[in-house]
């Protein structure tokens, strides 16, 4: 009896044996996955993996577009050139050393997306949190063209080698000093605020860039700058720039009361955010009020400045709604949510589209995130200033705005919290998500 019990113990044995053989052999071949701590990451959605898990399994790995990552390297200086003269741009640039077959130069510049901005006097801390916000939710990687004064440029430097290696894989800059190709550079430098014209110029120094979203250092993304981007391809055949309304009510609208020259539309649009397909305009030949024939963008900025220069009030907004007030056919125009300012609250909320859809990108204009006189706005500005790139965003970032909104609930902006944080909560969401389908991995066939 002792002896039939040995046996069956050793079968036992050699049978767990082998089990353990058989799973930790299958294991070891499979490449190993980075596991999500949603629970920790995302409290709130904590449930959701499982939903994204269970579609996978109809999923191949092609189909769900697994992106490798890629080795980074870097060239140092590159040279942009203008008829103004020629301007070095400090470059960072990633290519793409991708594993099996290598992507097209086509392919691979569709997947960047071109943001600008200018940055003049002590805008260095707004400008950097601009980038931050684009950073923090956007999906495809941006190349930021920042055109900056001289004493800035180091301090920019500095300040984005600082981020985490996991953030500064995600984006390329370069920096460029301020210029201007006609005209006198110091008229153009005064023009409204320093340096805002340089904005105007864009698509003659930008010559290798198609496409391009130019923002004012006072915005902030709420959302993936991937879906304001997505509006080029709503473009029609004769549509070459996209920006939002000044305002939404004519009767309080400024252009509609007080301007003294001709604006586009029946309240304007304010250039604080403006989409541009740079070839397009390039290639343009622009109506105009000085003479019969149409003038290039370049040629048309000085003469234009001229004959409107004791006129114009906001600068080289009030040129752009001059330039497509003469070319309407030229201009898409997107819903007030996507340039949400404080004139849209603080006579009453008057963006239907904010209240529906939550904002998708914040314009403090008029100071706002460095006074008390909006707190709604403040409150926003502070959060992603202070959020600590790599946390958890829902406990570093959403908590706290949270939180700090309360103190705004007695103003005309902050009594609608979830206007300023539907797209916020959305945009974690998407987040978490895109983590999840990264390293859930499905079965076997």
């Amino acid at each position: 009896m002792r002896i039939h019990c040995k046996i069956v113990v050793i079968a036992v044995c050699f049978g767990v044996f082998l089990l353990l053989y058989f799973f930790g052999g299958n294991a070891a071949d499979d490449p190993p996955l980075k596991e999500v701590e949603e629970d920790n990451y995302f409290p709130k959605f904590s449930g959701l993996r499982n939903n994204v898990a269970s579609k996978l399994t109809k999923k191949t790995p092609d189909e769900l577009h697994i992106p490798h990552k890629q080795p980074l390297t870097y060239r140092k200086v590159s040279k942009v050139a203008s008829r103004g003269g020629n301007a070095i741009a400090k470059s960072r640039q990633r290519s793409d050393m991708g594993v099996g077959r290598p992507a097209s130069k086509r392919a691979r510049a569709d997947e960047v997306m071109h943001l600008a901005v200018v940055a003049c006097g002590n805008r260095l801390d707004e400008t950097l949190t601009m980038v931050k916000s684009a950073l923090l939710f956007s999906i495809k990687s941006i190349k930021f063209h920042i055109f900056a004064e001289d004493p800035l440029t180091s301090q920019f430097e500095k300040g984005l080698s600082q981020w985490p290696h996991a953030i500064t894989n995600k984006f390329q800059y370069s920096i460029y000093p301020i210029t201007f190709s006609v005209g006198n550079a110091e008229e153009w430098k005064k023009l409204f605020k320093p340096c805002a014209a340089q904005r105007l110029f864009l698509p003659v120094i930008l010559k290798d860039v198609d496409s391009l979203l130019y923002v004012d250092t006072d915005v902030l993304f709420l959302r993936p700058m991937d879906d304001m981007w997505s509006f080029l391809k709503a473009f029609n055949t004769t549509q070459l720039a996209a920006m939002a309304p000044e305002h939404e009510i004519p009767k309080i609208g400024w252009y509609s009361r007080f301007a003294r020259h001709p604006f586009y539309g029946v309240t304007g649009v304010n250039s604080g955010v403006m989409l541009m397909n740079l070839t397009r305009i390039r290639s343009t030949l622009f109506k105009n009020s000085m003479i019969p024939s149409g003038l290039s963008w370049e040629d048309l900025l000085h003469p234009l400045y001229q004959k409107y220069k004791n006129h114009i009030t906001w600068g080289d907004q009030d040129l752009l709604n001059i330039i497509f007030h003469y070319n309407s056919e030229c201009l898409y125009t997107f819903p007030c949510q996507w340039n949400y300012r404080p004139d849209h609250c603080m006579y009453g909320s008057n963006c239907k589209g904010a209240e529906e859809e939550g904002v998708s990108i914040l314009h403090g204009n008029r100071g706002v995130y460095h006074d008390d006189k909006q707190p709604a706005f403040k409150v926003v500005y502070d959060a992603i200033h202070e959020y600590p790139f790599e946390d958890n965003l829902f406990q570093s970032l959403f908590y706290p705005l949270q939180t700090k909104f309360l103190d705004t609930v007695n103003t005309l902006c902050g009594r609608i919290p979830q206007v300023f944080l539907k797209q916020v909560e959305k945009s974690m969401r998407t987040v978490y998500e895109k983590k999840v389908v990264r390293h859930v991995r499905p079965p076997p066939k």
